[in-house]
This record gives C-alpha cells, structure tokens and sequence, in this order.
C-alpha cells in the first residue's frame, strides 16, 4: 500500500474522532500513526494553523512528500512542515523552504479543548511544545483539580499544569529542569489567564521531590552536588509524575524500566492522605499490570493504601494494535 492510500485510510478512520475535534475547539491532533497504521517511524500531526509531517527511521522522498501534501491540503489547506528526525540524536536537520523555515520557527496559538497552547515547530530543542498523546492526561487533570493544590513533576511546558489551573485548581506547582520549557509554560499560563495559580519551580525532580516530600537530598556517589532551589516539605492534592525514559544527574538516575519507584516513592509521600497521583511510563517494553503491582507494594511498604485506581487510555487518534498503548497511565487515589 502506498503512504498516500494509507494516509488516506487512517483519515477516514477519524471521520468521528474529527467531527469532535472541532465541536470541542481542538486544532492539534494526530491524524497518522504510522507505527500502527502502516509505516513505522512516520508521523503527521496537525498543530493549529499547520500540518507537521516527523520521520524518525527513513527520510522521506520528495515524490512521497509531495503525495502527502497532496493528501493533507485536501483535507485541510494549511502549510506543510516536514521535520526529518532519522539521522543522529533524534536531531532535526533537513531544511525547508524560505516561507515553510519563516512560519515553522514563529510562534503560534494552538487550541484543545479551548485551553491555548504556544506552539513552535522548530526551536532550540527537538520535540514539539505540546505532547498530543498527554491529551487525555490534560483531560483528567483539568477535570479533577477543582479547589485543589496540584503538583506537576517533569513539567516541560507545562500543559498539566495549565489544564490543572482551567479545571479550578488553588494552585499548580510545575517542576522542570529547562528554563526554556518553563518559559513555554509561563506563555501557556499567561494565554489563558490563569498566571496568578501558577508556580515554576527550575530544579531537577530529585532535590525538588525529595524536599517536598520532606526527605533528606542526596545524590549519587562521588558526584558533587550542585546548588538547588530549596523548598518546604509540602503535601498536594493531586500529583502528576510524567518522567523521561532515562536520565542522570549528579542527584540519581531516572530509570523507567529499572527503578520507577525512585521517584514514585518520593511523589507518593508528597501526596496528601485522600489525594491522588497521576504515574506515566511510556516505556513500551514495560508491562502494563506488573508495573502497576510495583507501584502498589510501594505504597505498601510506606504504610498508606491504594483506595481506587484509574487506567486513562489514549484517544483514538492513537491507535495501538492491542489496546496496551506504549504511554501508560494510572491514576492511584491514597490514604
């Protein structure tokens, strides 16, 4: 099957999913996923007022990117940005035409569920500003943060957190490493009118949740700790902890398959008896129900208990070919 048939296939698909995009004011949504619809490594997303084609295994042919703008201005007449992500490092080198390079590195408003987002497809760093599978976590956050403190850990630009502050949350708590991606989410506050509820905390998790959880910080051996924000043990209503699949720093090591409860344990101590904490894995080797177990014998061990547990699957505009998405979620209510 050709990429133009199959694109045009997973369109029909989202006849419905589409209809409702637009009566909700949702304008950033993914409409191939290639890794299940037909060719993997290829995705193509919309992102307000452009449709971003992202290649991460082969770079596309000039006649099979033709045929997919064909396809795609058909559906919708917006201008095609094509980032090529196969070479090293993920990295984003292919150039673009002088009109296509202007309105990809310009900053942008993109809308779901009415809440505005800052969009920019190229920047300083790879991924776009907003996660579009993270939708139906935005979702849950901003429907269940009514008069609640709310903790979002791993923030990036802060789209938890400004769903968390729409929903009627007290206050939002945001934690990133990047000031670049915090200066996204102070835009993304700013666009909704909901600054006054919102904190921005630059720290690396491990000192930040630690502190908060009211541990000692500590790090790892023989490396030097660097100086850190420093933060009051503080207990919220709702945790979310969205973490990367690998990372180290001279305070510990993120490790998704190997040592989650690194951070769950802290991020659970931080949550209040009665609240709840949102845990994401989107390590696809991970198993779905062994990881929850883990999560739960953490609790365990800390003398609390899981009183309700929540899976929050992906929308169909991510589609997977048996229902286990690889971006896991789990929302855990603790006493």
């Amino acid at each position: 099957m050709s990429l133009q048939t199959s694109l045009t296939h997973a369109i029909d698909r989202r006849a419905t999913f589409l209809a409702q995009a637009e009566a909700s004011q949702t304008d950033c949504f993914r409409i191939y996923h290639g890794t299940v619809e037909g060719e993997n490594g290829l995705n193509i997303d919309r992102y307000g007022n452009a449709w971003l084609i992202q290649t991460f295994h082969q770079t596309l042919t000039e006649t099979q990117l033709e045929e997919l703008t064909q396809v795609l201005t058909e559906l919708t007449a917006l201008p095609v940005i094509y980032n090529d992500r196969s070479k090293r490092n993920s990295r984003v080198e292919n150039a673009l035409q002088s009109d296509h390079h202007e309105f990809a590195c310009s900053e942008q408003v993109i809308k779901e569920n009415g809440i505005q987002f800052t969009s920019k497809l190229r920047h300083e760093g790879q991924d776009p500003l907003l996660f579009l599978d993270m939708r139906v976590g935005r979702e849950f956050v901003r429907e269940h943060s009514e008069h609640k403190t709310v903790l979002n850990l791993f923030s990036y630009t802060c789209g938890i957190g400004t769903a968390a502050a729409m929903g009627g949350a007290t206050k939002v708590t945001n934690v990133d490493f990047s000031s670049f991606a915090l200066a996204a989410g102070k835009k993304n506050a700013e666009l909704n009118g909901v600054t006054e509820v919102c904190e921005f905390i630059q720290s690396d998790a491990f000192p930040a949740l630690r502190q908060l959880a009211g541990l000692k910080v500590g790090g790892r051996r023989g490396q030097k700790l660097p100086k850190y924000p420093k933060l009051p043990a503080t207990q919220f209503d709702l945790v979310f902890l969205d973490p990367p699949r690998f990372a180290k720093s001279p305070f510990g090591t993120v490790d998704l398959i190997n040592d989650y409860q690194g951070l769950f344990k802290p991020a659970m101590l931080a949550t209040k008896s009665g609240g709840t904490i949102v845990c994401c894995n989107n390590v696809a080797k991970v198993e779905r129900d062994t990881w929850l177990k883990s999560l739960i014998r953490c609790v365990k061990k800390q003398g609390r208990r899981v009183t309700h547990q929540q899976w929050i699957h992906c929308h169909e505009d991510f589609p997977s070919f048996d229902g286990n998405h690889p971006l896991k979620m789990v929302a855990l209510s603790i006493d």
